[in-house]
């Protein structure tokens, strides 16, 4: 039987708010072992400011899932490709993960990334219109292809567990009570954040402000 390294991962809540930075600098104090930096359709600039306000030593840690770039400017740990279909940028080299929702991407993404999301197992509880993307056959080849691979593959949608409001929480694999107290006062500032734009109107918001800058 295949033993299982347990790891914690966690994926960002897809807009910035204020304080993240120190939030997620508590988390990798306490031993987060991957950031899986998500924040869709913003600006780089409110990425790149983010990450000026993380310590250096944790860059390594990091994933972006857009404005790749990023990855080469900051040493980050790799890109993340949210359509499995989307091609792999051109001379690109470094660590790679995709999300498939598809059988047949997972058969592809299988020999080219280093890890896999698989999306969504079960109908999401967070957001009534993200069904299940496989049915139960499916799941049982995606098993089979899952057995005969060596990469991990991680599985994302519809569990409690990993599937919280506001804050998908992949892999929730808690060595210390303290990463536990900090995942949930995060997930409280993610909550609080969205219910403040509500009340304000505002659509988007940048989470990053302070006056520290990077220096090189």
């Amino acid at each position: 039987m295949r033993l299982i390294e347990m790891k914690l991962i966690v994926m960002t809540q897809p807009t910035f708010f204020v304080e993240e930075d120190k939030i997620l600098t508590s988390l990798f104090d306490e031993g987060l072992d991957c950031l899986h930096l998500y924040k869709p359709d913003s600006s780089p600039m409110y990425a790149e400011r983010l990450l000026t306000l993380l310590p250096d030593e944790y860059y390594s840690k990091i994933v972006v899932h857009d404005h790749f770039y990023l990855k080469e400017e900051y040493k980050l740990r790799g890109i993340h490709i949210d359509d499995a279909s989307t091609p792999i940028p051109n001379s690109y080299k470094g660590k790679i993960s995709c999300t498939c929702r598809k059988i047949e991407n997972l058969k592809e993404a299988k020999h080219h990334m280093d890890y896999v999301f698989l999306k969504n197992i079960f109908d999401s509880q967070t957001f009534a219109e993200e069904k299940s993307s496989f049915t139960a056959n499916e799941l049982e080849e995606a098993a089979k292809l899952i057995n005969q691979s060596e990469k991990p593959f991680i599985y994302l949608g519809g569990g409690a567990a990993i599937s919280s409001p506001m804050c998908s929480f992949i892999f929730s694999a808690f060595s210390s009570r303290s990463q536990a107290r900090i995942l949930s006062r995060y997930r409280r500032k993610c909550a609080s954040s969205s219910l403040r734009r509500a009340r304000n109107g505002a659509t988007t918001s940048s989470s990053c402000s302070g006056s520290r800058r990077r220096t090189r």
